[in-house]
């Protein structure tokens, strides 16, 4: 069966074949597009909940100082933070209520919350992926380096007692 123009490896950003170096000796791609760098930190939408905006406090700075997020990234940022917030706050309803909870017809049921943590970790995943916040991804965006940088993500668990 043919693949179809979109199946196989993803295309390497001709920035990032130019640091690792062009083993493959592919033809260099001049009219990519690129998206506009931010010269500044956005504020955080406020429909984001509490716990998404600390996460795009410890997370905006990062991802602009180190030339990752640009204008048209914004809304991975957005979806990630919102993400976030939702699965800190499925995190302490299960945590107090626990796996089992009482349905609507009085039997025990999976605990709602249990749904809402998995399918927030997968767009977690998702999102931080594009935005180099998990260290496959960091060195897909970023090529590696003698420096490693700190993770403001994990900074952020750590500090909210996450493992």
């Amino acid at each position: 069966m043919a693949g179809t123009p979109r199946s196989g490896r993803r295309a390497k950003p001709t920035a990032l074949k130019l640091l690792q170096g062009n083993a493959g000796k592919r033809a260099i791609n001049g009219d990519e597009p690129k998206g506009e760098l931010l010269s500044h930190i956005p504020a955080c939408p406020d429909w984001i909940g509490e716990l998404g905006q600390e996460a795009w406090k410890h997370l905006a700075p990062w991802l602009t100082k180190n030339k990752i997020l640009t204008a048209t990234d914004l809304h991975n940022l957005e979806a990630f933070c919102a993400a976030y917030h939702r699965w800190r706050e499925a995190e302490t309803i299960y945590a107090t209520k626990g796996p089992v909870v009482e349905g609507a017809t009085g039997g025990p049921v999976k605990n709602p919350a249990a749904t809402v943590i998995n399918e927030s970790l997968k767009q977690m995943t998702t999102f931080g992926s594009a935005l180099g916040l998990d260290p496959a991804s960091r060195v897909r965006l970023g090529g590696g380096g003698d420096n490693p940088q700190e993770n403001p993500f994990a900074a952020l668990l750590q500090k909210k007692g996450g493992k």
